[in-house]
């Protein structure tokens, strides 16, 4: 596949995240399996695609000298001008000529010799000038959103609830490459013996230093493998495997994971169970709980059972006091999986986090009841907004006396994490061990 395929490819994909609102990793793979580039080409597609994602925000400021008035231009003719930048800015290794040349002939392509002319002197323009500093910004909270290309309003959010500096390294992090790493299926198999086996497929993967269920690829995609076909592994951040940590499932055990899709931790709950007890696997999206089921097949696991239900309805399928533990990892904005999902944050607004929050108590409110006394609730999410986190596990408390805080959550997290730990609550962000950002509560039912 020519390289310029490539930059059409990758126009594609843009356009298709914004017209569908549809996850740009999810697309990629799909484009990836359609068209079946070679290794190359389809890294030069990531690195291209998610990088103009990644930094839109910013190259619309680089834009914005050049052209006059950019929201009057086709749609596709601002991406194609933005996937440029992008090449001439951070691609260092792509002659300008030949991003111009590329985009040109696209511009031609796809519409007229105008429209090329007008790309092709907005480039040389931006080539001949250089592209506008982050100087002139005066605001330091406008200067970061722009320069690492997040929307002032979380920008703003995020520095009153952790201050600039932690703002800005946030940020940073989220414009990192995400590193893939799988959990080891401990059910069937160990670290050593997974290990062998991909080494002997070809993939270089190594032990994660934070987490104990984790490997990290080094080399090669761990979900093309045979390991995994085999249930060897399931693809997972390791942040999220700490949900597992924090619910503490024992053999024999039943558990309620109210919102489970598309498997990930209730597979993780039934490994750490060695496939005994009972796991209630919800999930409101009837598609998504095939996956569920799917996830457990392949894993080896029988003690998951799974239901298309809404969590907030849970009550009306359960008798109370169902359960030793209930996880409840509840939908989210996504703002902890910015590296692997850039286009979420320009999607969300304060009144979507808004909106989240009470979603996310009604959910808490129905899995309370569910409850043994004595028995655990877990609430996680992977985002890292205080008004999705720790206000609504004090609202949760506020509400329902009957739970107490569960202060022995530091000592079930691995000894990396601990440090992450206050109270009954842990809250990982990008930076700390370049993972997605993820947020944990525990309460205990009172006896």
């Amino acid at each position: 596949m020519m390289a310029a395929n490539v930059r059409e490819m990758a126009l594609d994909l843009l356009l298709k995240v914004e017209r569908e609102k549809g996850y740009s990793n999810l697309v990629l793979n799909r484009m990836i399996e359609k068209y079946k580039p070679s290794p190359p080409d389809a890294a030069l597609l990531t690195e291209i695609a998610y990088g103009t994602i990644q930094r839109k925000l910013t190259l619309e400021y680089f834009l914005a000298p050049f052209v006059k008035k950019p929201d009057k231009l086709d749609h596709w003719v601002k991406l194609l001008l933005l996937l440029s930048l992008y090449q001439m800015k951070y691609l260092t290794k792509v002659p300008d000529h030949a991003v111009i040349y590329e985009a040109v002939a696209i511009a031609k392509k796809r519409g007229h010799r105008g429209i090329a002319a007008f790309v092709n002197g907005v480039l040389r323009s931006a080539q001949r000038k250089g592209l506008p500093s982050f100087d002139p910004i005066a605001d330091p909270l406008e200067k970061l959103s722009v320069e690492t290309s997040h929307p002032l309003w979380l920008v703003r959010d995020w520095a009153e609830q952790f201050g600039l500096e932690t703002t800005a390294a946030i940020c940073r992090e989220n414009l990192e490459a995400p590193r893939q790493t799988a959990r080891i299926n401990g059910y069937l198999t160990d670290a050593e013996a997974v290990l062998k086996r991909l080494e002997e497929e070809g993939i270089k993967a190594e032990k994660s230093d934070a987490v104990p269920d984790a490997l990290r690829s080094v080399k090669g995609n761990l979900a093309k493998t045979g390991a995994y076909e085999e249930g060897l592994l399931t693809i997972q951040d390791e942040s999220s495997m700490l949900a597992g940590y924090a619910v503490d499932p024992k053999e024999g055990e039943t558990i309620l994971d109210a919102c489970a899709a598309p498997g990930g931790k209730a597979t993780h709950l039934g490994e750490r169970m060695n496939n005994t007890g009972t796991i209630i696997a919800l999930d409101v999206h009837k598609h998504k709980t095939r996956l569920i089921a799917e996830h457990a097949k392949r894993l080896g696991l029988t003690n998951i059972s799974v239901r298309n239900a809404d969590a907030r309805e849970a009550g009306k399928l359960f008798a109370g006091e169902t359960f030793d533990k209930v996880l409840v990892d509840a939908p989210c904005s996504g703002l902890g999986v910015l590296k692997r999902k850039p286009e979420i944050k320009y999607m969300r607004s304060p009144e979507d986090v808004k909106k989240l929050a009470e979603i996310q108590l009604e959910i808490l409110d129905a899995a309370a009841p569910l409850v043994k006394k004595g028995g655990s609730l877990v609430y996680s999410t992977c985002t890292i907004h205080r008004r999705e986190n720790q206000e609504v596990a004090r609202a949760f408390l506020a509400k329902h006396p009957e739970f107490a805080e569960d202060r022995s959550l530091r000592s079930r997290m691995p000894a990396k994490v601990r440090p992450f730990v206050a109270g009954f609550e842990m809250e990982l962000l990008p930076q700390h061990l370049k993972s997605d950002g993820f947020y944990i509560a525990c309460f205990k039912k009172k006896v």
